[in-house]
């Protein structure tokens, strides 16, 4: 979250003159809105505060009773957790200009499209950020997750196919006991290809627990569903795998 959290903080026009409540609404907003959350709890607006080196308000939860208590109120409270009332969330889309935003990450996107070196991977993840300009998010999630798997079968058949095939070959979970060409690959199950790169060291303990929250949103967007996919997230899950995956472990 904190490279998404830090991005949207810097979209904001005279961020730095917020008031420390301006900021809880706007950090509201930011998780319910862009990263699509049913509601916010107070550690949560907490942690945005941290993750962009805000000093953090003395009581989060004060700030939040006093939108509560305005006229009219700024919030909705359920269980502990807040979110935005609608004339607040229509208010502050306008101020935020989702066009902006938009532009803005876009940029971001295609800066990261620029680092990859020329080849099908470029060509792939170029596809993938056409797909997220034009709204396509769940498109351009599955596109990227297929990008980094793929990334990763090359990486390991070029360089670590002996370490990948000795932790293969002690897992009796999985038919087949060795690869040696791509489409071995689809022998094994997306979960147990993660556990079996983390068994043989080709991954560090960080990178498996990205490529496990990332493949939990890859399932989230690769069926009809009722979830929301905000261009937050997929900003997010396209910067991680790009720069966790495909630039960390060159063919």
């Amino acid at each position: 979250m904190n490279n998404a959290v830090n991005r949207f903080y810097n979209s904001i026009e005279g961020a730095a003159s917020q008031s420390q409540s301006g900021l809880v609404e706007l950090f509201v907003y930011f998780l319910t809105v862009e990263l699509g959350q049913e509601a916010a709890s107070p550690k949560q607006i907490i942690d945005c505060f941290e993750a962009c080196d805000l000093t953090v308000p003395a009581n989060v939860s004060a700030r939040l009773a006093e939108g509560l208590r305005s006229k009219p109120p700024k919030y909705i409270r359920t269980n502990g957790t807040y979110k935005l009332q609608r004339h607040m969330r229509e208010a502050l889309s306008k101020k935020l200009g989702a066009e902006t935003v938009t532009a803005q990450t876009s940029a971001t996107l295609r800066g990261l499209e620029h680092r990859l070196p020329v080849g099908a991977d470029k060509e792939f993840l170029k596809e993938a950020i056409d797909c997220f300009e034009i709204g396509a998010n769940r498109a351009a999630i599955i596109m990227t997750w297929i990008l980094a798997m793929d990334h990763l079968f090359a990486y390991i058949l070029a360089h670590k196919l002996t370490d990948f095939n000795a932790a293969l070959s002690k897992d009796k979970g999985v038919k087949i006991t060795s690869v040696s060409q791509r489409d071995d690959f689809t022998e094994i199950k997306e979960t147990k290809f993660i556990e079996l790169c983390r068994a043989a060291g080709i991954v560090s303990n960080d990178v498996r627990k990205i490529l496990d929250q990332k493949l939990g949103t890859r399932n989230s967007c690769a069926h009809p569903s009722g979830v929301t996919v905000n261009k937050s997230k997929v900003i997010d899950f396209i910067e991680d795998l790009v720069d966790n995956v495909i630039l960390k472990f060159p063919v």
